[in-house]
């Protein structure tokens, strides 16, 4: 593999990473971890940790989702690799 493929690989491995990173803090962290200070905290009647673990971790994987196709297709046209 030549020097621009080493980068980009790097590259997409840092965004996976970053991705991943957010998953986890949002789905374990706040999900698990967080959930006993964040259950002081009530939306709509419900415990934020509650509420996070059940319907705001959704909204977050859905728009790392989106996030994830808009820095992937900008990394591919950085490194010339997109689809016409």
């Amino acid at each position: 593999m030549d020097k621009s493929g080493q980068a980009y690989w790097m590259a997409v491995l840092k965004l996976i990473a970053f991705i991943l990173g957010i998953w986890a803090l949002v789905s374990y962290g706040f999900g698990i971890l967080f959930a006993p200070m964040l259950n002081n905290i009530h939306i709509g009647g419900y415990p934020m940790g509650f509420w996070w673990a059940h319907q705001g971790s959704m909204y977050v994987f859905i728009i790392l989702i989106f996030v994830y196709a808009r820095l992937m297709g900008n990394l591919d046209r950085k490194f010339d690799v997109h689809e016409q």
